[in-house]
């Protein structure tokens, strides 16, 4: 029974008790980062999944960075089985993508051991991050009144139908503006977001509902505004 036992024996040196207080401190920190991505990028700009991916992924990368340990085998092994998963979402800010790689490099100084550098590089971003949304933020100019939604659609790349959700729009919306629109390199898709007016819940079943029903629409999601 030696293969038995040494297939699911462990070379990591850590115990359960740091193991439990390295996964907490990086929930911690995690919290304390989306916290910090909620107030700098506003409830208008913010987005409720990345605040609590940002979260989530703290202690997901601290997990993973104790389950590794000093075992380089391992390393590639994580690398490969994470190789996989593919993420859909398009940042719409180079400074969403600072709070993300802020959280793999908290959750990694954390599972590794090293809580100096949270410690001291969390106030030092932060610090960073209030300053640049006082500086950048303060002229921006924010979703226009009177609009109460905004409405995110992904359709096909070569999608030419737009006179058929413009038609869905006027119908339940009434009064809408395309606010951004884009194409990512080398995808099979476009994604389109309007800013919709008078947005009650069954207005936005029925106009989710009806824009599925499109030919070319591949998903469709609508948000109220803060």
């Amino acid at each position: 029974m030696d293969w038995l036992t040494s297939s699911f024996a462990s070379d990591a040196r850590v115990s359960t008790v740091d193991a439990v207080l390295r996964l907490v401190a990086a929930l911690l920190f995690g919290l304390s980062i989306a916290g910090v991505y909620r107030i700098t990028r506003g409830p208008q700009v913010s987005r409720s999944s990345l605040i609590a991916t940002l979260a989530l992924l703290t202690v997901l990368i601290a997990m993973t960075t104790v389950v590794i340990g000093d075992n380089v085998a391992r390393a590639f092994s994580v690398v490969g089985a994470l190789s996989i998963v593919r993420f859909r979402t398009i940042v719409e800010d180079t400074r969403d993508t600072a709070f993300v790689i802020l959280a793999v490099g908290v959750g990694l100084a954390v599972g590794a051991g090293f809580l100096i550098v949270p410690l001291i590089g969390l106030p030092i971003s932060f610090a960073a991050a209030f300053f640049f949304h006082r500086v950048l933020d303060k002229g921006t100019v924010r979703p226009m009144p009177g609009f109460s939604a905004r409405l995110r659609i992904v359709v096909d790349r070569d999608f030419t139908n737009n006179a058929a959700v413009r038609e869905v729009l006027k119908r339940h919306a009434g009064r809408f503006t395309l606010h951004s629109t884009g194409i990512a390199r080398e995808r099979t898709e476009s994604r389109e977001e309007y800013l919709v007016a008078d947005a009650d819940e069954a207005m936005m079943r029925g106009l989710v509902t009806e824009l599925l029903g499109i030919a070319g629409v591949r998903a469709a999601e609508i948000t109220r505004e803060e």
